[in-house]
C-alpha cells in the first residue's frame, strides 16, 4: 500500500509518544514535529512525556495531573501545538493497578485519581483515558468479574458526569489486558467491558499483547518462541481466537487499536533480574519492533489480529505502540528515523491485513489465511 492509497484506507495512522524516542534523550516537540513530516495523524501521549514535558517549561512533572490553571494552560498549548501540526491527541495513558481494589477508601482513592485526568481531556481536546488492566497480585486486589465491571461502570459514570456538567463531548474510558495482567487476553478485557454495560466503557486492543498471550513464548527454552510445536498449529489456534473478536466485538465498542511487532531474543537476555517484574516486561519494554519488520527479527502475525479488528468496523486510529533499546539512543535522528520506519511497517500491514481472506467467515477463508500467515513467517522459522 503506497501513500497514495491511504484516501481509500478508512483507519488513519497514529504513534505514541514513546515510540518516537525515550522522554529522558528527545523533546516533545521534536519528536511531534517528526511524526507529522512522516504523515501520522494521531499521537498517543504518555504520561512520562507530558511529565517531562511540564518541567521542560518550567512547571512539576511529579503533579502532572493536578489541574492547576498553569497545567492546564500549558495543556491546551501542547494539544494546539498537535493541531497545528495536522495531528491530533488520541489519548493519554497509561493508568496502571486502578480496578479490583478492596478496601473502600483506598478503592476512592484510586477512582479519584482516574478523575483528575479529566480537565486534562478538554484542555489537550481528546477524549480518551486509556486504562490497562491491574498487575497487581496482592490481597488487596481482586480479579472478580463483577468487582472489576462494577469499577469499570462507575468510572465510566464518572466520566459522563464530567461531560454532562461542561457540556462537553462524551469522556471514554478505555480498558486494555496487558500480557502480564491477570486480565490477559482480549477476551477476558472484553467480558469486563460487556459487564460493565456503559456505552463510554470500551475496548482497547493491543496487536502486541494480544500475541504476546496467544502465539508467542519469548522464554520458551527450545528458543522459538512459540506456544505449539508447529507454525501452522500456532496460527491455527491463534485463528480461531481472532475470528471470534471479529465476529463478537462490535467495531464501535473498541475505542482504540495499538500494534507491535516483537523479536525473538536469548531467553537468558530478557530473564527479569528482580523477583516481582513480570515474566514479560523486559522482552515488552526493550525489544518490541514495527508491525511485520521481519528483517529486523520480527516474527508475530501482526496482521491477522489488524483483519480481525479492521472486521469488527472499528474506525479509529491504528496506533504504534513500540519500546525498543534503539529508542533511547541519543540523537536528533532518532524520531524522524523511528516516525519513517513506523509508518513504513504501517503501510505494509495496512495492505496485508486487507488482502488476507475473510478468515472469520468460513473454513476455506481460515485455511487460507493460515497459509498466507505461514508463508510470510516460514523463512523467518527457517532463521532460528
Amino acid at each position: 500500500m503506497s501513500k497514495q492509497l491511504l484516501s481509500t484506507f478508512p483507519n488513519e495512522f497514529g504513534i505514541a509518544t514513546l515510540s518516537l524516542g525515550n522522554w529522558r534523550e528527545h523533546r516533545l516537540q521534536p519528536r511531534l514535529e517528526a511524526a507529522a513530516k512522516a504523515g501520522y495523524k494521531w499521537i498517543d501521549l504518555f504520561d512520562e512525556c507530558w511529565a517531562a514535558y511540564l518541567e521542560e517549561h518550567g512547571l512539576p512533572g511529579d503533579q502532572l495531573w493536578e489541574a492547576t490553571p498553569m497545567n492546564l494552560q500549558l495543556a491546551q498549548r501542547l494539544g494546539d501545538l498537535v493541531k497545528s501540526l495536522g495531528m491530533r491527541i488520541a489519548c493519554t495513558q497509561p493508568l496502571r493497578k486502578i480496578e479490583g481494589v478492596k478496601d473502600p477508601a483506598e478503592r476512592r482513592e484510586i477512582l479519584d485519581l482516574v478523575a483528575k485526568r479529566f480537565p486534562f481531556m478538554r484542555a489537550f481536546d481528546t477524549d480518551l483515558v486509556f486504562m490497562c488492566a491491574s498487575i497487581r497480585t496482592d490481597s488487596g486486589v481482586t480479579s472478580d468479574l463483577q468487582t472489576v465491571a462494577r469499577d469499570l461502570a462507575e468510572l465510566g459514570d464518572m466520566a459522563a458526569a464530567y461531560a454532562r456538567a461542561d457540556g462537553g463531548r462524551m469522556l471514554k474510558i478505555g480498558y486494555e489486558g496487558l500480557s502480564w495482567a491477570t486480565r490477559n487476553t482480549w477476551s477476558s478485557s472484553w467480558e469486563a467491558v460487556r459487564f460493565a454495560n456503559r456505552p463510554n466503557v470500551g475496548l482497547i486492543v493491543d496487536a502486541f499483547n494480544v500475541l504476546a498471550v496467544e502465539f508467542a513464548d519469548p522464554l520458551n527454552p527450545a528458543g522459538h518462541g512459540r506456544l505449539f510445536p508447529t507454525l501452522e498449529e500456532s496460527i491455527d489456534v491463534l485463528k480461531g481466537s481472532l475470528a471470534s473478536l471479529a465476529a463478537t466485538v462490535p467495531g464501535d465498542r473498541i475505542f482504540f487499536f495499538q500494534c507491535g511487532d516483537a523479536e525473538l531474543v536469548d531467553p537468558m537476555a530478557i530473564r527479569p533480574t528482580e523477583r516481582d517484574t513480570p515474566a514479560l516486561l523486559p522482552w515488552s519494554r526493550g525489544h518490541r519492533l514495527f508491525p511485520l519488520e521481519q528483517a529486523r527479527g520480527g516474527y508475530m502475525p501482526v496482521e491477522l489480529v489488524a483483519a480481525a479488528v479492521l472486521a469488527t468496523g472499528y474506525n479509529g486510529p491504528i496506533s504504534l505502540e513500540v519500546f525498543n533499546h534503539s529508542l533511547n539512543q541519543p540523537g536528533e535522528h532518532v524520531p524522524e528515523e523511528h516516525a519513517a520506519r513506523g509508518m513504513a511497517s504501517l503501510l505494509k500491514l495496512a495492505a496485508a491485513a486487507t488482502a488476507l481472506p475473510a478468515f472469520w467467515t468460513g473454513e476455506q477463508e481460515a485455511r487460507e489465511a493460515v497459509d498466507t500467515v505461514v508463508r510470510r513467517l516460514r523463512p523467518q522459522k527457517s532463521q532460528l
